[in-house]
């Protein structure tokens, strides 16, 4: 399987890895009768992992334009992550 982490480290996790852990925190706040403080902080793990799945779209929606937008003759252009 692909390496779909958008930094290529390792130092977070994957696009799947947060998206399943969004998952489970969501399931959690709708399920648990949780303190305010447990709310709160599984709300901003939340946030996290939402503006980290946002940049690994954002950066595969780059490279997927990157890749169409090139004609036949064009010379591969190196990505750049930002």
């Amino acid at each position: 399987m692909a390496d779909t982490n958008p930094t290529g480290d390792d130092a977070g996790p994957s696009f799947e890895e947060s998206l399943n852990e969004l998952e489970d925190l969501v399931e959690r706040l709708e399920k648990e009768d949780l303190t305010l403080e447990q709310s709160l902080a599984a709300f901003a793990r939340g946030v996290t992992l939402t503006r980290s799945c946002q940049q690994a779209l954002d950066a595969a929606e780059q490279r997927v334009r990157i890749l169409t937008e090139q004609s036949v003759d064009a010379p591969l252009e190196p990505f750049t992550d930002q």
